[in-house]
Protein backbone atom coordinates (compact mmCIF):
# COMPACT_ATOMS: atom_id res chain seq x y z
CA UNK A 1 0.00 0.00 0.00
CA UNK A 2 1.16 3.72 -1.14
CA UNK A 3 2.39 5.95 1.81
CA UNK A 4 2.60 9.25 2.76
CA UNK A 5 5.10 11.74 2.75
CA UNK A 6 3.49 13.47 5.50
CA UNK A 7 3.43 12.29 9.02
CA UNK A 8 4.52 11.83 12.52
CA UNK A 9 5.33 9.61 15.11
CA UNK A 10 7.03 9.58 18.60
CA UNK A 11 8.66 7.12 21.09
CA UNK A 12 10.21 7.05 24.57
CA UNK A 13 12.65 5.06 26.14
CA UNK A 14 15.60 5.01 28.59
CA UNK A 15 19.46 4.06 28.20
CA UNK A 16 20.10 2.80 31.64
CA UNK A 17 18.18 5.93 34.04
CA UNK A 18 18.79 8.07 31.30
CA UNK A 19 15.47 9.08 29.44
CA UNK A 20 15.55 9.15 25.60
CA UNK A 21 12.74 11.06 23.34
CA UNK A 22 12.37 11.13 20.02
CA UNK A 23 9.90 12.39 17.81
CA UNK A 24 9.90 12.49 14.14
CA UNK A 25 8.00 14.72 11.15
CA UNK A 26 7.96 14.71 7.86
CA UNK A 27 6.75 16.66 5.08
CA UNK A 28 6.57 16.82 0.92
CA UNK A 29 9.99 17.05 -0.81
CA UNK A 30 11.10 15.60 -4.09
CA UNK A 31 14.27 13.51 -2.59
CA UNK A 32 14.66 12.73 1.04
CA UNK A 33 16.06 15.46 3.23
CA UNK A 34 16.86 14.01 6.64
CA UNK A 35 17.57 16.38 9.64
CA UNK A 36 18.45 15.22 13.16
CA UNK A 37 18.06 17.57 16.05
CA UNK A 38 19.83 16.51 19.53
CA UNK A 39 21.62 17.65 21.77
CA UNK A 40 25.40 18.68 20.56
CA UNK A 41 27.32 16.85 22.83
CA UNK A 42 25.77 13.68 21.37
CA UNK A 43 25.75 14.99 17.36
CA UNK A 44 28.63 11.53 17.03
CA UNK A 45 25.35 9.88 17.15
CA UNK A 46 24.25 11.82 13.80
CA UNK A 47 25.22 9.64 11.01
CA UNK A 48 24.04 6.29 12.80
CA UNK A 49 20.31 7.75 13.12
CA UNK A 50 20.66 8.86 9.58
CA UNK A 51 21.41 5.31 8.23
CA UNK A 52 18.52 4.27 10.21
CA UNK A 53 16.01 6.63 8.53
CA UNK A 54 17.31 5.84 5.39
CA UNK A 55 16.13 2.48 5.59
CA UNK A 56 12.51 3.23 6.27
CA UNK A 57 12.19 6.25 4.19
CA UNK A 58 13.02 7.02 0.39
CA UNK A 59 11.60 10.88 0.21
CA UNK A 60 10.24 13.76 1.74
CA UNK A 61 11.47 16.60 4.61
CA UNK A 62 12.05 14.81 7.62
CA UNK A 63 13.15 16.62 11.48
CA UNK A 64 14.33 13.91 14.03
CA UNK A 65 14.20 15.53 17.18
CA UNK A 66 16.24 13.82 19.68
CA UNK A 67 15.63 14.50 23.42
CA UNK A 68 17.78 13.31 26.03
CA UNK A 69 17.26 13.71 29.87
CA UNK A 70 19.70 12.68 32.39
CA UNK A 71 18.88 14.34 35.70
CA UNK A 72 17.79 10.69 37.23
CA UNK A 73 20.83 8.99 35.78
CA UNK A 74 23.86 7.97 38.99
CA UNK A 75 26.35 9.18 36.71
CA UNK A 76 28.35 11.32 38.86
CA UNK A 77 31.00 9.71 41.40
CA UNK A 78 32.32 11.15 44.44
CA UNK A 79 36.16 10.04 44.84
CA UNK A 80 37.90 10.77 47.87
CA UNK A 81 42.00 12.56 47.68
CA UNK A 82 43.21 9.77 50.07
CA UNK A 83 46.81 11.00 50.21
CA UNK A 84 45.59 14.19 50.61
CA UNK A 85 43.35 13.51 53.34
CA UNK A 86 46.30 11.27 55.18
CA UNK A 87 48.80 14.55 54.62
CA UNK A 88 45.80 16.46 56.40
CA UNK A 89 45.55 14.27 59.27
CA UNK A 90 49.10 14.07 60.31
CA UNK A 91 49.61 17.72 60.25
CA UNK A 92 46.42 17.87 62.47
CA UNK A 93 48.02 15.03 64.94
CA UNK A 94 51.65 17.09 64.60
CA UNK A 95 49.87 20.80 65.72
CA UNK A 96 48.10 19.14 68.55
CA UNK A 97 51.56 17.38 69.82
CA UNK A 98 53.54 20.51 69.38
CA UNK A 99 50.69 22.42 71.25
CA UNK A 100 49.65 19.72 73.92
CA UNK A 101 46.38 19.79 72.63
CA UNK A 102 43.87 17.34 72.78
CA UNK A 103 43.79 15.00 69.73
CA UNK A 104 40.29 14.80 68.57
CA UNK A 105 40.46 14.61 65.29
CA UNK A 106 36.66 13.85 63.30
CA UNK A 107 35.83 12.94 59.45
CA UNK A 108 33.73 16.43 59.35
CA UNK A 109 37.18 18.58 59.75
CA UNK A 110 39.18 16.82 57.24
CA UNK A 111 36.13 16.67 54.76
CA UNK A 112 36.41 20.86 55.40
CA UNK A 113 39.73 21.21 53.73
CA UNK A 114 39.83 21.91 49.58
CA UNK A 115 40.26 18.90 47.29
CA UNK A 116 39.56 16.23 49.78
CA UNK A 117 36.39 15.26 47.94
CA UNK A 118 35.41 16.37 44.55
CA UNK A 119 32.24 14.83 42.22
CA UNK A 120 33.50 12.96 38.96
CA UNK A 121 31.33 12.51 36.42
CA UNK A 122 31.34 8.42 35.34
CA UNK A 123 32.36 7.91 31.79
CA UNK A 124 29.20 7.00 29.65
CA UNK A 125 29.35 3.95 27.26
CA UNK A 126 28.49 6.06 23.96
CA UNK A 127 27.87 2.44 21.87
CA UNK A 128 25.18 1.14 24.63
CA UNK A 129 23.79 4.86 24.30
CA UNK A 130 23.82 5.22 20.62
CA UNK A 131 22.02 1.57 20.23
CA UNK A 132 19.36 2.92 22.64
CA UNK A 133 18.84 6.14 21.08
CA UNK A 134 18.42 3.86 18.00
CA UNK A 135 16.42 1.43 19.00
CA UNK A 136 14.16 4.36 20.48
CA UNK A 137 14.00 6.07 16.81
CA UNK A 138 13.19 3.02 15.55
CA UNK A 139 9.65 2.87 17.72
CA UNK A 140 9.15 6.50 16.50
CA UNK A 141 9.50 5.65 12.83
CA UNK A 142 6.67 2.46 13.30
CA UNK A 143 4.65 4.86 14.79
CA UNK A 144 5.16 7.66 12.02
CA UNK A 145 5.18 4.87 8.85
CA UNK A 146 1.70 3.81 10.51
CA UNK A 147 0.47 7.25 10.07
CA UNK A 148 1.86 7.38 6.37
CA UNK A 149 0.41 4.27 5.80
CA UNK A 150 -3.50 5.37 6.89
CA UNK A 151 -3.13 8.75 5.38
CA UNK A 152 -1.55 6.79 1.99
CA UNK A 153 -4.57 4.56 2.11
CA UNK A 154 -6.80 7.75 1.93
CA UNK A 155 -5.08 9.00 -1.21
CA UNK A 156 -5.18 5.21 -2.42
CA UNK A 157 -9.05 5.57 -2.60
CA UNK A 158 -9.38 9.04 -3.70
CA UNK A 159 -6.86 7.81 -6.73
CA UNK A 160 -8.96 4.99 -7.04
CA UNK A 161 -12.01 7.19 -7.41
CA UNK A 162 -10.89 9.76 -10.08
CA UNK A 163 -9.39 6.86 -12.27
CA UNK A 164 -13.12 5.08 -12.40
CA UNK A 165 -14.19 8.49 -13.33
CA UNK A 166 -11.57 8.96 -15.83
CA UNK A 167 -12.22 5.22 -17.15
CA UNK A 168 -16.01 6.53 -17.58
CA UNK A 169 -14.74 9.41 -19.56
CA UNK A 170 -12.88 7.09 -21.81
CA UNK A 171 -15.64 5.02 -22.63
CA UNK A 172 -17.51 7.94 -23.41
CA UNK A 173 -15.08 9.92 -25.95
CA UNK A 174 -14.80 6.00 -27.20
CA UNK A 175 -18.58 5.99 -28.06
CA UNK A 176 -18.62 9.67 -29.51
CA UNK A 177 -15.79 10.03 -31.73
CA UNK A 178 -17.90 8.00 -34.79
CA UNK A 179 -20.65 10.16 -33.59
CA UNK A 180 -18.11 13.17 -34.07
CA UNK A 181 -17.26 11.90 -37.97
CA UNK A 182 -20.90 11.29 -38.73
CA UNK A 183 -21.81 15.00 -38.06
CA UNK A 184 -18.81 16.19 -39.92
CA UNK A 185 -19.93 14.35 -43.04
CA UNK A 186 -23.27 16.15 -42.52
CA UNK A 187 -21.64 19.49 -42.51
CA UNK A 188 -19.17 18.39 -45.14
CA UNK A 189 -22.32 17.49 -47.52
CA UNK A 190 -24.30 20.86 -46.51
CA UNK A 191 -21.42 23.18 -47.27
CA UNK A 192 -20.98 21.99 -50.49
CA UNK A 193 -24.22 21.80 -51.50
CA UNK A 194 -24.21 25.33 -50.51
CA UNK A 195 -21.13 26.39 -52.78
CA UNK A 196 -22.13 24.41 -55.79
CA UNK A 197 -25.86 25.43 -55.20
CA UNK A 198 -26.38 22.07 -56.05
CA UNK A 199 -28.54 19.03 -54.16
CA UNK A 200 -26.30 16.35 -56.37
CA UNK A 201 -23.15 16.00 -54.82
CA UNK A 202 -20.47 13.66 -55.59
CA UNK A 203 -20.78 10.86 -52.87
CA UNK A 204 -17.08 9.17 -53.46
CA UNK A 205 -15.80 12.76 -52.93
CA UNK A 206 -17.85 13.14 -49.40
CA UNK A 207 -16.84 9.20 -48.21
CA UNK A 208 -13.42 10.45 -49.31
CA UNK A 209 -13.18 13.91 -47.00
CA UNK A 210 -14.94 11.70 -44.49
CA UNK A 211 -12.37 9.15 -44.74
CA UNK A 212 -9.61 11.80 -44.46
CA UNK A 213 -10.96 13.48 -41.52
CA UNK A 214 -11.40 10.69 -39.90
CA UNK A 215 -7.97 9.34 -40.05
CA UNK A 216 -7.10 12.59 -38.97
CA UNK A 217 -9.04 12.75 -35.54
CA UNK A 218 -8.98 8.89 -34.85
CA UNK A 219 -8.62 8.48 -31.46
CA UNK A 220 -8.31 4.65 -31.26
CA UNK A 221 -4.90 4.57 -30.27
CA UNK A 222 -4.76 7.16 -27.51
CA UNK A 223 -7.73 5.34 -25.96
CA UNK A 224 -5.79 1.94 -26.06
CA UNK A 225 -2.86 3.83 -24.18
CA UNK A 226 -4.76 5.30 -21.64
CA UNK A 227 -6.64 2.22 -20.88
CA UNK A 228 -2.96 0.61 -20.25
CA UNK A 229 -2.27 3.97 -18.02
CA UNK A 230 -5.28 3.15 -16.03
CA UNK A 231 -4.23 -0.37 -15.34
CA UNK A 232 -0.66 0.67 -14.85
CA UNK A 233 -1.54 3.35 -12.19
CA UNK A 234 -4.21 0.73 -10.17
CA UNK A 235 -0.80 -1.78 -9.95
CA UNK A 236 1.40 1.21 -9.10
CA UNK A 237 -1.25 2.47 -5.74
CA UNK A 238 -1.60 -1.62 -4.59
CA UNK A 239 2.40 -1.23 -4.52
CA UNK A 240 4.41 -2.42 -1.00
CA UNK A 241 6.98 0.21 -1.86
CA UNK A 242 7.44 4.08 -2.60
CA UNK A 243 6.06 4.47 -5.85
CA UNK A 244 5.70 8.21 -6.10
CA UNK A 245 8.09 8.93 -8.75
CA UNK A 246 6.40 6.52 -11.02
CA UNK A 247 3.03 7.80 -10.24
CA UNK A 248 3.90 10.92 -11.21
CA UNK A 249 5.99 10.07 -14.49
CA UNK A 250 2.53 8.06 -15.54
CA UNK A 251 0.61 10.93 -14.72
CA UNK A 252 2.25 12.99 -17.20
CA UNK A 253 1.44 10.34 -19.95
CA UNK A 254 -2.01 10.22 -19.03
CA UNK A 255 -1.97 14.41 -19.82
CA UNK A 256 -0.24 13.68 -22.92
CA UNK A 257 -2.77 11.53 -24.36
CA UNK A 258 -5.63 13.86 -23.37
CA UNK A 259 -4.30 16.64 -24.74
CA UNK A 260 -3.79 14.86 -27.68
CA UNK A 261 -7.28 13.66 -27.65
CA UNK A 262 -8.30 17.47 -27.12
CA UNK A 263 -6.52 18.13 -30.00
CA UNK A 264 -8.29 16.31 -32.32
CA UNK A 265 -11.46 16.26 -31.16
CA UNK A 266 -13.58 19.25 -32.73
CA UNK A 267 -16.78 18.66 -31.43
CA UNK A 268 -18.18 20.63 -28.37
CA UNK A 269 -19.77 17.63 -26.55
CA UNK A 270 -16.19 16.35 -27.20
CA UNK A 271 -14.62 18.83 -25.99
CA UNK A 272 -16.56 19.13 -22.31
CA UNK A 273 -15.51 15.52 -21.49
CA UNK A 274 -12.08 16.20 -22.59
CA UNK A 275 -11.73 19.14 -20.03
CA UNK A 276 -13.54 16.72 -17.56
CA UNK A 277 -11.02 14.20 -18.03
CA UNK A 278 -7.60 16.59 -17.85
CA UNK A 279 -9.81 17.77 -14.55
CA UNK A 280 -9.53 14.29 -13.04
CA UNK A 281 -6.17 14.00 -13.81
CA UNK A 282 -4.85 17.11 -12.76
CA UNK A 283 -6.42 15.81 -9.24
CA UNK A 284 -4.56 12.86 -9.62
CA UNK A 285 -1.24 14.75 -10.39
CA UNK A 286 -1.90 17.23 -6.99
CA UNK A 287 -2.79 14.25 -4.66
CA UNK A 288 0.53 12.09 -5.97
CA UNK A 289 2.67 15.33 -4.88
CA UNK A 290 1.68 13.77 -1.52
CA UNK A 291 2.75 10.31 -2.05
CA UNK A 292 6.17 8.40 -1.20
Amino acid sequence: MIKSMTGYGGAKGTSGKTEISVEVKSVNNRYLDCSIKMPRVFSAFEGTLKEIVQSCISRGKIDVYVTIDSTNADDIEIRVNSPLAKSYVEALKQIALENELRDEIRIADITRFPDILHAEKREVDSEKLAGDIGDVLKSALVDFNKMRAREGEKLSRDMSDRLDEIVRLTDLIELLSPKSVLEYRKRLEARMCEVLESTSIDEDRILAEAAIFADRTAVNEEIVRLRSHISQLRDLISADEPVGRKIDFLVQEFNREANTIGSKGNDSEMSKVVVSLKSEIEKIREQVQNIE
